[in-house]
């Protein structure tokens, strides 16, 4: 069990019937420059009073338990270290949006930076005729700081090309989605149907792989529907900091990438068949008289 497994816990029933509150953090990871600064924000979703409601901002540093810097509600921020008044700020607009800034970048500010709530919710034991109240810390996905510079000048880029890839079966199809030449290599990838409702079932997820000596990232991720379902349309959403898309999977259709063996067995074909066309030329006799005589 480790902390990164817990930060993405989330609690989907609540016996009491209370709804469930919903952090939408963004961006999915910044790359900023040093002494620059960092922003980000944290959307709320199912919190009454927002405004009097606290949001707690963590940060965490692989290997390392997730640390709290601070706390905002109605008022000013409250921070767990006095040292981080200037270094960190924070604050709430109108729109259910908490910002939190980390001011004057170093390398040391690297990171992944969480927004979270803590939702008290009631339950009620069956022995007994009372109520037990719990805290519940809502996460979202977190934000990745990343500082360029430190060891080379490396700026965020878009990537550089994208395409959904399918293969028929006979009783499936398979789409695979190629999402190449990025950097970071932060980027979050998911499938919605026609609907716009995330699809998990049938998907397998890929890690970001280093794809240049550039240090750009590429990611693949696939989706198998049934041969019932393959008129459907699908789409598959990236987010990256540097861009937002989405492919479908109707309307332009990819066949999947031809292994280096079959390649190489159309190359051959093809040369053979060149050569057999050289091979049946007729050379003219005056032609092949005056080459003679030269020589």
């Amino acid at each position: 069990f480790s902390w990164s497994l817990c930060l993405f816990c989330f609690l989907s029933f609540f016996p009491d019937g209370q709804a469930q509150a919903l952090l939408k953090q963004s961006p999915i990871s910044i790359t900023k420059g040093q002494n620059k600064t960092a922003r980000i924000e944290c959307k709320a979703e199912g919190i009454s009073n927002f405004q009097s409601e606290y949001i707690h901002w963590y940060r965490h540093i692989p290997s390392k338990a997730p640390e709290r810097i601070l706390f905002i509600g109605e008022g000013q921020a409250s921070y767990d270290d006095s040292s981080y008044r200037n270094k960190y700020s924070a604050s709430k607009t109108r729109e259910n949006t908490c910002a939190f800034s980390v001011n004057d970048i170093n390398s040391n500010d690297e990171g992944t930076y969480y927004c979270a709530y803590w939702q008290s919710h009631r339950t009620i034991r069956p022995q007994a005729v009372c109520t037990e109240s719990l805290n519940i810390t809502v996460f979202r996905t977190g934000t990745k700081l990343i500082v360029s510079g430190k060891i080379f000048s490396k700026v965020s880029s878009q990537p550089a090309h994208s395409e959904i890839l399918q293969k028929n079966q006979e009783n499936q199809t398979t789409y695979v989605c190629l999402i190449e030449k990025f950097y970071p290599e932060v980027i979050r990838v998911t499938w919605t149907d026609e609907a716009h409702n995330e699809v998990t079932d049938n998907v397998v997820q890929g890690d970001p792989w280093k794809a240049t000596e550039e240090g750009e990232y590429s990611i693949s991720t696939w989706l198998t529907v049934s041969a019932a379902n393959k008129d459907k349309n699908y789409h598959c959403k990236y987010e990256h900091e540097s861009k937002k898309h989405s492919l479908q999977t109707q309307g332009t259709y990819y066949m999947l990438k031809i292994s280096f063996y079959v390649l190489l067995q159309i190359s051959l074909f093809l040369c053979n068949k060149i050569i057999e066309i050289m091979l049946s030329i007729t050379v003219p006799e005056s032609i092949c008289a005056s080459w003679c005589n030269n020589s």
